[in-house]
C-alpha cells in the first residue's frame, strides 16, 4: 500500500490530483492491486534518492517500474501522480516541464536523457490549462511533500533553469539540434586532416543560441557513454570565453548524470592543456564564439594568433555559436575575412541561421528601434501594449521603478554603458547620474553566483560582463557620456574617448580604421544592453541632449 497519499481539496470536492508514494523495492511493486486503474492510463512517476532523481511518465506503470528495479541506481522511492484529466499529450508534455524544473531547483542531480526531434512536444487540446493552472498545482504539492526546495517563480528566475538541456525546442531549433548532431557524427568518422570542420551557427541577441547548444551538447556526452553509439568514447568539449556563462555552464554540469565539468571551459586554458599534452579532442563546441580573440594576448597566456584556429588545430569537429554584433573587444573584432580564410582552412564547412527572436517579448516595432540606435539611427518610440518601453528623467527614477518591477516580478536590474571608472582593486565605484546627485555602485562580481541571481544586486548597475547571454525580466539601461545626439543631423553620435573600458581597445594592430572599430564595440554593447529584458525596457541618457530628445518622443506620444 502507499505509505503516503497527498490530496487537495478544494470547495470541499476532492481534487483529482494525488501523490502516492513507495519505497523503490520489488516488494513494493508486488503490493500494489492490478485492479488500480492507474495501472493502465497515463501518470507522471519521479523517481529519488538521496541526490539523484529521474522522472518519467507511462500509461504501463507496473511493468515500467519493474524495468527501472533492474536498470537504475541511487534512487529509493517512487512518487506517482496522477490526474482524472491525464492524458498522453499531457503527461509527456509536463514530464519535460518537471524535468527543467527539477534541474532549476537544484535538489537532485538528474538521471534524465535529452529529448530529440522525435519527441517534440506538439500542441494538443487544452494545452494552457495542463502547462499553466495543473503545473502549478502539481509544483505545489510537490512542494509540501519536500520533493522539492523552491517555489516556481525563483527557479525561472535562474539561469540555469534557462539554459537547461532539457528545455522545450522550437521546431527550428530542433531542427538545428538534429543539423548539428548530423554534422558531428558524418565529420567524425571523415576527418583526419590538420584543421577540423566546422560547422557556424550564427544568430542575434536573444534567438535562443545557447539554449541549442546546451541541448546539443548535454545529447552529445550521452551518447559518448552508449556502446553502440557512433560518438562512443568520444572527448568532447564545451567552451565559453566570458566568466559568467562559465559559472553557469558548471553549475548545469553539477545537475545533470551525463554532464561533467571538467568538459567546459575557457578556451585559452583548453588550447594550453591539449597543446601541451599533445592531444586533439573530437568536438569543441564554442558559445559565444564572438568573444574569441583574434590577436595574441601574453598577458593573458594565449600566445597564438587566433582562438578559433588554434581549436580547429586541435579537434576533428568545432561548432561556434557567433554574433559579429556582440564583439566587445578589438583583440576580438571578426572580420569577414578572418572568418571566411579559416572556413576555408576547414576540413568542411556548413553554416546554420537561426531567426525567431524567444528573449524580448516585444514587437517588430520594438526590435526595429534597437537594431536603428545600433545603427546611430533615431526612430519615433516604439509602441508595444504587452512590453514596457519607458524613457526616464532621472537615473534615480529608473532605478525605483526596476526595483519596484523587481520586487513584482524579479530579475529585474540596471544596466549601464562602460563609460564610468571602474578598477579590479576590491574598490567601489559608481555610475553618476549627470548632475551627479543620483550614483550606483557598479560592475561588481561574485566567485559563484552569476551577477544577476544576487539578490543584493539589485541595488547596483551591472556592466556587459556581467550581463551578457543573459535573460532579466526588466533592464533598465544608463546610456553614458560616450551616447550622445547630433541635432542637426538627427542621429546617434559616439565618442570613443569617452567609453572607459580601456581593456576593449587593445589590440588595435591590424585595424584599418580603429575610430570606427572603437566606435562598433560601443555600438555592439548598447545592442546587447538593451535586448537583455524580457518584459521591459527602460532607459536613461546621461547625454542632455539625448535624454531630451528622447522624452519629448515620449512626451509627444502620451499626449
Amino acid at each position: 500500500m502507499p505509505i503516503e497519499t497527498i490530496q487537495n481539496k478544494e470547495g470541499g470536492n476532492l481534487s483529482a490530483i494525488e501523490i502516492l508514494s513507495w519505497p523503490f523495492k520489488q516488494e513494493s511493486i508486488n503490493q500494489i492491486n492490478n485492479n488500480e486503474h492507474y495501472l493502465n492510463y497515463p501518470v507522471i512517476y519521479v523517481l529519488n534518492g538521496n541526490k539523484e532523481a529521474y522522472i518519467g511518465e507511462t500509461v504501463y506503470f507496473k511493468s515500467r517500474m519493474k524495468a527501472h528495479l533492474s536498470a537504475r541506481k541511487n534512487v529509493s522511492q517512487i512518487n506517482l501522480i496522477k490526474h482524472e484529466k491525464f492524458n498522453r499529450s499531457a503527461t509527456f508534455h509536463l514530464e519535460t516541464k518537471l524535468i527543467n524544473y527539477f534541474l532549476g531547483d537544484e535538489k537532485y542531480t538528474l538521471q534524465n536523457k535529452s529529448k530529440t526531434a522525435s519527441d517534440f512536444t506538439h500542441n494538443y487540446y487544452d494545452k494552457p490549462y495542463y502547462d499553466q493552472q495543473l503545473f502549478k498545482e502539481i509544483w505545489q504539492k510537490l512542494h509540501e511533500q519536500k520533493l522539492v526546495d523552491h517555489e516556481l517563480h525563483v527557479i525561472e528566475n535562474k539561469d540555469i533553469f534557462k539554459l537547461s538541456p532539457f528545455k522545450e525546442l522550437s521546431i527550428e531549433q530542433l531542427e538545428l539540434k538534429e543539423k548539428v548532431l548530423e554534422f558531428c557524427e558524418k565529420q567524425l568518422s571523415a576527418n583526419s586532416q590538420e584543421y577540423g570542420s566546422l560547422l557556424v551557427i550564427e544568430g542575434e541577441a536573444g534567438v535562443g543560441k545557447s539554449v541549442v547548444l546546451s541541448s546539443i551538447f548535454n545529447t552529445i556526452q550521452e551518447r559518448a557513454e552508449e556502446a553502440s553509439s557512433s560518438l562512443y568514447q568520444t572527448e568532447n568539449y564545451l567552451v565559453v570565453n566570458h566568466e559568467e556563462m562559465f559559472k553557469t555552464y558548471k553549475g548545469i554540469a553539477k545537475q545533470v548524470k551525463h554532464l561533467m565539468a571538467k568538459n567546459f571551459a575557457k578556451p585559452t586554458p583548453l588550447v594550453n592543456s591539449l597543446q601541451k599534452n599533445n592531444k586533439k579532442a573530437d568536438i569543441i563546441f564554442v558559445d559565444e564564439a564572438h568573444l574569441l580573440l583574434t590577436k595574441p594576448d601574453t598577458y593573458n597566456n594565449f600566445h597564438g594568433d587566433n582562438h578559433l584556429e588554434e581549436l580547429l588545430k586541435l579537434a576533428k569537429v568545432v561548432v561556434i555559436i557567433y554574433d559579429q554584433n556582440q564583439v566587445l573587444k578589438l583583440k576580438s573584432l571578426w572580420g569577414a575575412a578572418t572568418l571566411e580564410q579559416l572556413k576555408k582552412r576547414s576540413t568542411y564547412t556548413e553554416e546554420y541561421q537561426l531567426t525567431n527572436q524567444f528573449r524580448m517579448q516585444a514587437n517588430d516595432e520594438v526590435i526595429n528601434w534597437i537594431d536603428a540606435f545600433k545603427n546611430k539611427q533615431l526612430l519615433p518610440l516604439p509602441h508595444d501594449e504587452n512590453y514596457e518601453f519607458k524613457v526616464f528623467d532621472t537615473m534615480k527614477e529608473m532605478h525605483d521603478t526596476i526595483k519596484m518591477r523587481n520586487s513584482e516580478f524579479g530579475l529585474s536590474r540596471v544596466v549601464s554603458t562602460f563609460d564610468y571608472l571602474h578598477k579590479k582593486d576590491g574598490g567601489t565605484y559608481y555610475v553618476n547620474e549627470s548632475n551627479g546627485e543620483y550614483k550606483m555602485p557598479w560592475n561588481t562580481t561574485s566567485t559563484k553566483y552569476t551577477w544577476a541571481e544576487k539578490p543584493e544586486t539589485v541595488h547596483e548597475a551591472g556592466s556587459i560582463y556581467t550581463i551578457q547571454g543573459f535573460d532579466l525580466n526588466y533592464v533598465g539601461v544608463v546610456l553614458g557620456p560616450s551616447v550622445q545626439y547630433d541635432a542637426v543631423r538627427n542621429e546617434i553620435v559616439i565618442d570613443p574617448s569617452k567609453y572607459m573600458d580601456k581593456g576593449a581597445y587593445s589590440g588595435t594592430e591590424g585595424i584599418a580604421d580603429v575610430n570606427e572599430a572603437k566606435e562598433k564595440i560601443v555600438l555592439n554593447s548598447i545592442n546587447i544592453l538593451m535586448k537583455r529584458g524580457i518584459k521591459g525596457l527602460y532607459i536613461y541618457a546621461s547625454d542632455d541632449a539625448l535624454r531630451n530628445k528622447l522624452l519629448a518622443g515620449q512626451n509627444r506620444d502620451n499626449r
